[in-house]
């Protein structure tokens, strides 16, 4: 007597570990730009006015205060 439970594949989903690393980058890039907007205050972002400046503009478009 042969087993029908023993003759199916195991079946996985194909993009699970790319899908998993994904939504790991994902969220680490939105956790470092809403650091970067809303508590940064210039520490990280010294590589020029423009950078501070978009992130100054950040603030105030979220309601952040900065001054």
């Amino acid at each position: 007597m042969s087993s029908s439970a023993s003759s199916q594949p195991v079946v996985r989903p194909a993009g699970s570990a790319r899908l998993l690393w994904t939504a790991f980058a994902t969220v680490a890039v939105l956790t470092l730009l809403a650091y970067l907007v809303a508590f940064d205050q210039g520490a990280v972002s010294r590589s020029g006015t423009y950078l501070h400046e978009l992130m100054h503009d950040g603030r105030h478009l979220l309601g952040v205060p900065c001054h």
